[in-house]
């Protein structure tokens, strides 16, 4: 771990940084508008984990290669983007089961019956996996923390198990975060949740939004270093 003044200077940057929206908090919050609450935190949780994977990547210098090599940023960004895209096309198409499905949830709930864990343990499991790939094909992250990071690096000691705290650091404070915003815009689906048809639309909205995101991600330019 860095000394305590580089920890400091780090733990102020990584919070202004939490703190201004990004692609992984407009993810977020898409799909806890089209999917509720818990699914949101699980994608939190798996967008946190491609954080560590990236800081790994940083670490053993591919943030470098990657930053420097316009093919292959430019392969893992189109990914990405296709990937957010298919996500939001699917939550338009599938608007109307998602809306059965919350209210079957409910009343199953109401009367005390257990049946739908299987079903809400592969929701978990799903939401899990694309926050992970969210965030492992997200090329400006990497290229972002291969920037940030060494510059809070002691030299007078490793480098590469600073960058490794410095990256977990930074992931459990997006962690925390993007939770929070989760859990709000949870709330706001809970009051859409008492019309089928709003919560459509709802759902309609969070897919849309993850398009949005998925096309802004695929013209977006390399950043420069």
């Amino acid at each position: 771990m860095p000394s305590g003044p580089l920890l400091l200077a780090f733990l102020a940057t990584a919070a202004v940084i939490v703190a201004i929206p990004g692609p992984s908090l407009l993810f977020t919050i898409g799909r806890a508008i089209t999917v509720g609450r818990r699914a949101a935190l699980w994608t939190v949780v798996g967008n946190a984990a491609g954080l560590l994977v990236q800081s790994l990547l940083v670490a053993v210098g591919l943030g470098a290669v990657l930053a420097a090599s316009a093919a292959a940023y430019t392969v893992v960004k189109v990914a990405g983007a296709a990937y957010l895209v298919y996500l939001g096309v699917q939550a338009i198409r599938h608007r109307g089961e998602l809306a059965a499905s919350l209210l079957a949830a409910r009343g199953g709930e109401a009367a005390g019956v257990g049946s739908g864990v299987a079903a809400s343990a592969a929701v978990d499991r799903r939401s899990l996996f694309q926050g992970l790939t969210v965030g492992l094909t997200n090329p400006k992250t990497l290229v972002f923390l291969s920037s940030l990071l060494p510059q809070f690096v002691d030299p007078a000691s490793a480098p590469q198990p600073q960058i490794l705290a410095l990256g977990a650091v930074f992931a459990t404070m997006a962690l925390v975060g993007d939770s929070v915003w989760a859990l709000v815009a949870g709330r706001a689906r809970d009051w859409f949740a008492r019309s089928p048809r709003r919560l459509e639309r709802l759902g309609a909205g969070g897919g849309a939004l993850m398009i949005g995101l998925g096309l802004s991600v695929a013209v977006a330019g390399r950043p420069t270093t």
